[in-house]
Formats: structure tokens, sequence, C-alpha cells
């Protein structure tokens, strides 16, 4: 009897995934544990594994279709499977062999007989711009982790096919005549058309969507601003930059001080780290700190577990781990589930500022901005100095203007005097 391919258990909360690419194709054969397929869920890729040794004999499900928890997308042949061969002869060694050496491997494939870009090395996203623009994988780079081939990637390596093609024809392009000639209308204009491009949206872009106007429908949302003379903290990273990233491997950034800064106010104003219940409120004595981070199809939110235990050098280390996995597509679901805070940081992006939209069920998020030189009145004086304003959206039903005012505040005061953030720990 045929052993069903079904859905696993997504995780937490996850009830549905849209099946992104088949790993294998009919008739391949697959063994116990082998990725045979991609599923795209709310928040990361998952690898779907086959549970028997055999054949690939049936696909029911097609890629780009919706799917549940349970839901069975395939069958695995296991009277198909192939028997167990014997070992070749060892095959006769090219005259230019040493003795005890063993031949090299055909060319084009890797020593252990794997594809150099395997279905696993490459995200679903580069894989299909790639089907798309009819791009061979082999030949393209992969920057992600563990050399994991991403949309970047492709679109670099098209870029780079493209350039030479644009020299080529500029050198063959003949002398303009002495004479101005008449322009033509260039071919995409020459007809009048007004041309569109029809782009399935993924499903983590469709659950942020939904995510986000469901924020906005739910919850009774304001924004409170403010903004921090950055001189301090710019300070302290001159001086210390050098030996901290000697001694810890890795720089220090800003994360880690607004992290530190936003459990010290969390501490102060509990009710920004709880959530709503029902007709109750659950104020969390821990703090899980989410970090928004910018991924290849979408925005995800990893978790810094028990955040006010961290030192600096471990919640950079972390950050830094975070962003290196959102860009090679291997965030796990743990790395994302729970969270009670959001930072967001728009000012990697050269956001001056913004409202930023909660992340539910959560009842707060910090918003960062660009660090700008500004004239500002210090002790009857105009100075300039590097300035940034700082974005506190909450949820109105739990929390009040005066307490979401007074948070932003304390962030502002430990973040002007950031020894007060190693004294008060």
């Amino acid at each position: 009897m045929p052993t069903e391919i079904k859905v696993p258990d997504l995780g937490e909360s996850i009830v549905e995934a849209t099946l992104a690419e088949w790993l294998k194709a009919v008739g391949d054969p697959v063994k116990a544990g082998e990725p045979v397929l991609t599923l795209e869920t709310d928040k990361v890729d998952l690898e779907v594994g086959a549970t028997k040794d055999g054949v690939l004999a049936e696909i029911r499900v097609e890629r780009g279709t919706d799917v549940k928890v349970g839901d069975v997308v395939g069958l695995i042949d296991e009277s198909a499977a192939p028997a167990e061969q014997k070992p070749a002869p060892p095959a006769e060694k090219p005259a230019s062999a040493a003795p005890g050496e063993e031949a090299p491997p055909a060319e084009g494939r890797a020593e252990d007989g794997v594809e150099p870009q395997g279905p696993g090395r490459v995200s679903p996203v580069a894989r299909k711009l790639a089907e798309e623009k009819g791009v061979d994988l082999a030949q393209v780079h992969g920057s992600g982790a563990h050399g994991r081939v991403t949309k970047e990637d492709v679109e670099r390596h098209l870029a780079a096919a493209e350039k030479p093609a644009a020299e080529s024809a500029a050198a063959e392009k003949p002398a303009p005549p002495s004479r101005p000639a008449a322009t033509a209308p260039t071919p995409a204009t020459a007809d009048g058309a007004r041309r569109e491009e029809r782009v399935r949206m993924s499903r983590r872009r469709r659950t942020i969507a939904e995510r986000l106007v469901e924020a906005q429908r739910t919850a009774a949302m304001l924004t409170t601003f403010n903004e921090i003379d950055m001189s301090a903290i710019m300070a302290l990273r001159a001086r210390r930059k050098d030996a901290f990233k000697e001694r810890h491997g890795v720089s220090l950034g800003l994360t880690s001080f607004f992290v530190k800064a936003a459990v010290g106010a969390l501490k102060a104003f509990p009710r920004l780290n709880a959530e709503i219940d029902g007709d109750e409120m659950v104020l969390k004595r821990y703090y899980d700190i989410g970090i928004a981070v910018g991924a290849e199809d979408g925005l995800v939110v990893p978790v810094l577990r028990d955040a006010d235990r961290m030192s600096f050098a471990a919640i950079e280390q972390k950050v830094r781990e975070y962003v290196e996995q959102s860009q090679g597509g291997t965030l796990s679901l743990e790395d994302l589930r729970g969270g009670t805070f959001t930072i967001t940081n728009g000012g990697v992006f050269g956001s001056l500022l913004s409202t930023p939209i909660l992340n539910p069920p959560q009842v707060g998020i910090l918003g960062l901005h660009k660090i700008e030189d500004r004239p500002i009145a210090v002790n009857g004086q105009v100075e300039i100095r590097p300035m940034m304003y700082v974005a506190l959206s909450y949820d109105h039903r739990i929390v009040d203007g005066r307490e979401a005012v007074q948070f932003l505040v304390r962030v502002k005061e430990l973040a002007e005097d950031p020894e007060t953030l190693l004294i008060e720990g």
C-alpha cells in the first residue's frame, strides 16, 4: 500500500501553508528523511521529508496550492524502492593516477554525488525567478547561509549577464551619421501600450497584509513620538567599538542599547508587556523582545528570549545570527514564536519618521529611525546634535496615553544616559 505524504504539524497557531515547490518529480526515487517538497508558511519555509524509502508515485497537489495540516499531497510507492545495489567493481584508474589515488569525480557534480545546487540549496523565490528568466542555477553563486541561493543572487547573475551583452551591442552599433536622424519610437512605447504585470502574492506577504489590517481593525491603536539625543551612545560606541569587536567578534550596534532601554521601560510600565485575553490583561513578567528583520519575501520578527538576562554582546551576536538566517531562509518556527514586545528600525532604510503597526497580540511596538544632525537648544545655546525620532504605537484598550508617553520618556532617559543601563541592569 502506498505511503501518504501529509502536511505535518506546522507549529504554534499555524494550520495552513502553501505548497511552494516539489523537490522531486513523479518516478524519482526517494529515501526516508530526504526532502521531497517545500511548504511556505506565514513565517518560514519548511522542507517536508519522505517517511519511507521508495519512489514518488503521485503528486496530488500542485505548487502554489494552499494546504492544511494533515492534507495528503502525494504518495510514495514502497514496493518500487530500488533494491540495494552491490558495489560496482572499481573503475580502471586513468594512467595519470598514482597507485592508491581515487579517480576525480565526474565533471559538474560534487564528490558525494549531489548536484552543486540541489533543491535544498535554493530558496523557493529564487527558484521561481530562475525558471521565469531561464537561469541555470548551477551557474549562480549562493550568498546565503551554507551557500543557499537567494532571489538577490539570481538578480545579480542576471545583471552580470546583461552587462556584457549591452556592451557588445554598443560596440557593434554603427557610428551615427553626420546629419541628425529622426528618432524612432522605442519598442516599449511604439504601440502606445501601458504594460502591467501580475505577480501572485506569497503566503507570507498575504499573511502580513491580513495581520496589519487585523491590527488596525481590532486594536485601539495610537502612536506617540519623542526624540533622542544620540550623542552619548555614539560617543560610547566610538570609544568601545574596536575593543568590543575584538573581544566578542561582533560590532557594537544600536540594537543592544535600545533592547536594554526597552526592557528597563517595560519593567517600569508593565502594561506595555502584556496582551488581552477576553476580559483579562495578561501581564508578562518575562521579556521576549521581537526584532523586526527585512527578509527576502517580507518582514520577519525573530525573538530574543529573556532579553533582560542577555549581555550587550549576546544581543548583538543573536541579532546578527537572525539577519544571516533570514537572508538564507533558515529561520526556524521556534525563532519566530511568541514575543512580548517588538522593536523595528526603519532608520536602516532611511526613514526619518513613521508609525509602526502593532504585532498582535502584543500591545506595544517601538519604532527607531534615521539619526540626523539637527540644531537643538542646549542650556540656552544652539548646538548641532545627532538626533533620532522614536515612535511608540500602543493598544489604547489597556495602555493609557499617560503610560505610553512616560514609557517613551523612560526609553529616552536611558538612551541619553547609557551608563544607567549598566547601573540598573
